[in-house]
């Protein structure tokens, strides 16, 4: 699980990179910014619902951190 959670920060974090070196060179005449952070958008809902499904299924537990 923390392998999983670990790749989907990794894509994340690349689809925001791509978004970042879409708008320096398009210079806004195209849209593959926005279609790289719609994809940034997308990887961060999955992993938000992995993290729910697995915290529901028992496949992580909550540490308690106080």
């Amino acid at each position: 699980m923390k392998i999983l959670v670990a790749l989907a920060f990794i894509l994340i974090l690349a689809s925001l990179g791509s978004a970042l070196f879409f708008l320096m060179k398009d210079k806004g005449k195209s849209n593959r910014t926005v279609k790289a952070l719609a994809f940034r958008v997308g990887f961060s809902i999955a992993l938000f619902l992995l993290i729910l499904i697995a915290n529901h299924l028992g496949w992580i537990q909550p540490t308690g951190i106080r």
